[in-house]
């Protein structure tokens, strides 16, 4: 893997399994290293709202695969560079960093614009447990789709990690975009310092 540095990398993409921290390692980009954080699933929270549709995740993988069929594999990455291209102060930022990455496409779209994919895991239970301790803290939408049985929560899992028979390339396909990654990072702690130590020495920041 290249040797990748903060003056060097002004993009990042973050993948990964659910519950192992995405958004987290986010706001630790962020709040410590000055890049400009956004997840990809808020754009279609925004658009399934103004649909007046649910927010539950087979909703928000079925407006990502229309919006992949009609705009090209790259669209919700596209949009998120777009947004921050716009921004007046963009340049006080170290970069962009985006997360929730489930199709190849996107994690090839990273890649063209000369960034790195970082693939977060952990054990599923334990990235269930992370889940089912936070449904508190989490606003309603995100209760919908987090209040379920590990077994759910597993087949959900397996739902999203592989390409339907039908091999539409627009479909959830998070096996590619894992092995499209350039960084892999276990995030089995339950202290955000640990996942902090790991990034910053990972990325030489």
């Amino acid at each position: 893997m290249a040797d990748f540095s903060k003056t060097q990398l002004k993009l990042i993409g973050i993948a990964g399994t659910n519950g192992s921290g995405k958004d987290t390692l986010g706001k630790l980009l962020s709040e410590h290293h000055g890049y400009y954080f956004m997840s990809m699933t808020d754009i279609l929270r925004v658009e399934l709202k103004r649909r007046d549709q649910s927010l539950e995740r087979e909703n928000m993988r079925a407006l990502s695969a229309e919006w992949r069929h009609r705009y090209g594999l790259s669209v919700l990455v596209d949009r998120v560079i777009a947004h921050y291209d716009a921004l007046v102060n963009k340049h006080d930022y170290s970069g962009l960093a985006m997360a929730s990455l489930r199709n190849h496409g996107e994690a090839d779209a990273i890649h063209a614009n000369g960034g790195l994919v970082v693939w977060l895991d952990a054990d599923p239970r334990i990235r269930y447990e992370r889940i089912r301790a936070n449904l508190v803290s989490r606003g309603q939408e995100r209760r919908i789709n987090d209040d379920k049985s590990f077994e759910a929560f597993m087949a959900e899992e397996t739902a999203e990690m592989n390409r339907p028979k039908d091999g539409d390339a627009a479909s959830l396909d998070m096996s590619e975009v894992k092995q499209k990654s350039d960084l892999f990072i276990l995030n089995e702690g339950h202290d955000v310092s640990d996942l902090e130590k790991k990034i910053t020495a990972a990325l030489s920041f």
